[in-house]
């Protein structure tokens, strides 16, 4: 029995609800067989990001290397990549043309920092112009293009300048704006809105990191990008909505809804 395969390179979170756990949780959701290479070891719960422990430059090459020897891979899908070096590192290693998802994430939501400032820089140089679609979210997007997003205007304009940078699309999210969920996409020079009702519920924990991969998912799965992205935001929403009350702070969505 063959099954499509996707790769996620990100952070470790031992809670389970961001990083490779989340994921691999969504591969899996989907009908994905999940591969990963760990970027970094972190110390966290529902209640925030304590330590980070980078992963060697060399022990993440090693593992991406021996992978895409081995196994054929339909998409990749980028997390959390801590430091400059190992920006440079899976630079060096992807080529570009396996899909990828790349999820710029730079600072945790409990406010501690998950990349190198210089890393920032070298992720814009170094592995934009590879990406099939970069993910950013309000604070992401202000931070790419030196000035805040904050309503859904100055995100169509945040969208087409960080394309300006070398991915082949941007999908600028505006989960933290009130009213609807709405996310914006800038691809080959047309823009497309993604919409879906606000759900009341506080366990959002690895959101970010969960549409993502739920894109990459469908991605792998042979699916056109806007249609990816469409999915994906239906299952996200739907993982929110049955957000899971787990641990004293903000628990993860339910990446296992609807089985």
């Amino acid at each position: 029995m063959k099954i499509p395969v996707a790769l996620t390179i990100a952070g470790s979170d031992p809670s389970g609800g961001a990083g490779i756990q989340a994921d691999l949780k969504t591969f899996a959701a989907h009908g994905v067989y999940g591969l990963s290479t760990i970027t970094a070891l972190t110390v966290q719960n529902t209640q925030g990001v304590q330590e980070i422990f980078p992963v060697d430059p060399y022990q993440v090459r090693a593992q991406i290397l021996h992978l895409l020897a081995d196994i054929p891979v339909q998409a990749v899908k980028l997390g959390m990549l801590g430091t400059t070096a190992v920006v440079q590192t899976i630079a060096a290693v992807l080529d570009g043309d396996i899909p990828l998802v790349l999820d710029p994430v730079m600072v945790s939501s409990s406010g501690k920092a998950l990349l190198e400032r210089s890393g920032i820089t070298t992720l814009v140089r170094q592995l934009f112009p590879k990406a099939l679609l970069v993910t950013p979210n309000l604070a992401e997007a202000g931070v790419l293009t030196g000035r805040a997003v904050t309503n859904r205007e100055e995100m169509l304009q945040a969208a087409r300048t960080i394309a300006g940078l070398g991915p082949a699309a941007v999908l600028v999210k505006g989960g933290h704006l009130s009213g609807e969920a709405v996310d914006i996409l800038y691809y080959q020079k047309d823009y497309m809105t993604f919409a879906a009702e606000r759900q009341d519920n506080p366990n959002t924990h690895g959101t970010g990191c969960t549409y993502a991969s739920a894109i990459a998912a469908n991605l792998a799965l042979g699916i056109p990008l806007a249609d990816s992205i469409g999915k994906a935001k239906t299952y996200v929403t739907g993982a929110i909505a049955a957000g899971l009350d787990i641990g004293r702070g903000t628990g993860p969505t339910n990446h296992f809804f609807d089985m």
